[in-house]
């Protein structure tokens, strides 16, 4: 059996202190206020890897560069959303601003009391780099092994925001992992004109990464410290974007 599927769960079993919530809150508290002395900005530019539009936009060079791994998340995507919904709905898990007086915490933004497990910003994070790794040959995947490290600094600004326990992190990753795992059986069955520079799919997804600049335009996602790197991803966005439309009129030119 591959590693993708074993390994999440004895990361899982491992990780049981943690989501049994054995060390919270001092656990919590050590990790929260450690990360105090980095900028709210910063932490709240990693949240924008596990938001969906954030996502979209991070991503969004594939479109141009590499299509077929960004298709790897996306195949990936309703699998993590079906995850995120069934934890949330299924446990009933208080976030740290539900238990621990406020004063004590490095809040940004508006404090989130319930639907703490799992986290769904570590669980996306996670799952798009995992369908991106997986979905890379086997042997140029060392060179993107930071994929992993960037879905776990996600994981961290989860905490340093003050929006889930360490536990919750930790569920989050493994579930991402097999989201990927099951996004890439779906990768595999998606046929050539899904990446088809001229097709309907990559013209749709476009389309796509339009309303996803309008949402990176129109407000804050999740924090207003995100304000100033959602401009930073609009500007990537309208290259991609005004590039891809040259593309496609050089394609379609008599």
């Amino acid at each position: 059996m591959s590693a993708r599927w074993w390994l999440p769960l004895l990361v899982l079993v491992i990780a049981a202190p943690l989501w049994l919530h054995w060390w919270e809150p001092g656990l919590f508290l050590a990790i929260n206020q450690a990360c105090a002395n980095v900028p709210a900005v910063a932490w709240a530019a990693l949240s924008l890897g596990g938001n969906a539009w954030g996502v979209l936009a991070l991503t969004s060079p594939l479109l141009l560069f590499a299509p077929r791994l960004m298709w790897a998340w996306l195949c990936a995507a309703p699998v993590a959303v079906v995850m995120v919904r069934i934890g949330k709905e299924w446990l009933f898990s208080p976030r740290p601003a539900g238990l621990i007086e406020h004063a004590q915490i490095r809040i940004v933004g508006e404090p989130m009391e319930l639907a703490s497990m799992p986290s769904g910003h570590t669980l996306t994070a996670f799952a798009v780099a995992g369908s991106i790794y997986f979905a890379i040959d086997g042997e140029r995947r060392r060179r993107f092994v930071w994929l992993w490290l960037l879905a776990a600094l996600v994981g961290l600004s989860r905490m340093a925001l003050g929006a889930h326990w360490p536990g919750d992190v930790a569920v989050g990753a493994c579930l991402g992992v097999w989201a990927a795992a099951i996004g890439h059986l779906l990768l595999q069955r998606l046929g050539p004109g899904a990446t088809a520079p001229t097709g309907w799919p990559m013209r749709i997804l476009a389309a796509v990464l339009a309303l996803t600049l309008y949402h990176m335009l129109d407000a804050p996602l999740d924090y207003e410290e995100s304000r100033q790197p959602q401009y930073v991803l609009a500007l990537v966005l309208v290259l991609v974007l005004l590039r891809f439309a040259r593309l496609q009129r050089s394609a379609t030119a008599p």
